[in-house]
């Protein structure tokens, strides 16, 4: 039997659940349904093989290969008793698992594989009526659960470190070796100042994530720059108490003299990006992969949405809900003193996680 983690089921499981009703309902900031905002699904595209194939909602789910030949028809019912027994083994399992009662119900449905075959940020795959518009587009939503541990929201590589120089301070080999072995980077941070060192943002390890980031703000590299470096050096990790210490702060001089909010627009504006697209490594033209979303598996097996309809509510949600978080410091090689040039320099990485 096929075996997977929570987050791997949990995207069966929305597909299950959204086939058994039918709907899509969009979520405030607080992940609460709007009962009269919603998608109404025409069709679930799934790709877990060689073959696509097409799943029609109607009175009976169609199932149809990628040359249009109905596969199988399967009664709605069908669907919505098995995603209520996924859901209730997810909730109780731990790790790795599998599920030995669906494997029967799978088969039929044509699914080879729990996770569909999916682009960086796109999931699930629909066509829905789009009750705005007034048409049926093609949308992929990209789909976080919280049915497990709390998912990423940006993961953490070397591609995601920051470069710092260390100024007025010319340490020798010993002091560089003192500070390297301590085990905290904010104890190495307390001990540079100490000497009377100053950290100052240098430049980014990945030179296409700055280009990413100066899409959205040619000053922003600068200001994600303070966000990594007080939470390393202060210990803050909740985004939303880290963009008042920026206000504070104020790094790009910005006139706030008449309250413009500066930089939380640009810091949700980047979480939006990050959310439905934007990857360190690949270049990023404003473009979205999950065209349609981001979907959110609740604690109680709802399935909700944030699209282009609640754009706000959906930047809001992950500005209260989600804080940085230090990764592997071996792995991608951050949070030790190096000498170049004959100045002296410390990364620091940056790991965005969603608050459970």
């Amino acid at each position: 039997m096929k075996t997977g983690n929570k987050g791997e089921w949990s995207e069966l499981l929305v597909f299950l659940k959204l086939l058994s009703e039918g709907k899509l309902y969009a979520a405030d900031s607080k992940l609460n349904k709007i009962e009269d905002i919603y998608y109404q699904i025409i069709k679930i595209l799934r790709n877990d093989s060689s073959d696509k194939k097409e799943y029609y909602y109607d009175s009976k789910i169609k199932i149809k290969d990628s040359k249009g030949f109905i596969l199988e028809e399967v009664p709605v019912y069908e669907f919505k008793k098995n995603a209520k027994i996924l859901l209730n083994k997810i909730q109780e399992s731990k790790g790795s698992f599998s599920i030995d009662i669906l494997e029967n119900f799978l088969k039929k449905i044509r699914i080879s594989k729990i996770k569909s075959n999916s682009t960086n940020k796109r999931d699930i795959s629909m066509v829905v009526h789009d009750p705005q518009a007034g048409y049926e587009p093609e949308l992929g939503f990209s789909i976080k659960s919280q049915l497990g541990s709390p998912s990423t929201l940006l993961n953490a590589g070397k591609t995601t470190n920051f470069i710092y120089e260390i100024r007025n301070i010319n340490f020798t080999d010993k002091q560089i070796d003192e500070i390297n072995k301590l085990s905290q980077i904010r104890d190495k941070i307390e001990k540079i100042k100490s000497l009377g060192g100053k950290i100052n943002y240098f430049d980014m390890r990945e030179n296409n994530f700055k280009l990413n980031l100066q899409v959205i703000d040619s000053q922003f590299p600068l200001v994600v720059s303070e966000l990594v470096r007080n939470f390393y050096e202060n210990g803050i990790n909740k985004i939303s108490d880290l963009i008042e210490k920026i206000v504070e702060k104020n790094p790009c001089s910005f006139n706030q003299k008449n309250f413009h909010k500066f930089y939380k627009i640009k810091i949700k504006n980047f979480l939006i990006a990050v959310a439905l697209g934007m990857i360190p490594s690949k270049v990023w033209d404003d473009e979205f992969d999950a065209t349609g979303g981001y979907i959110v598996v609740k604690e109680n097996g709802d399935v909700l949405c944030y699209h282009v309809y609640n754009r706000e509510q959906f930047g809001d949600y992950l500005l209260n809900n989600t804080k940085l978080e230090t990764a592997s410091t071996y792995r991608h090689d951050f949070g030790k003193i190096y000498k170049k040039n004959k100045k002296f320099f410390l990364n620091l990485n940056l790991q965005i996680r969603f608050i459970k």
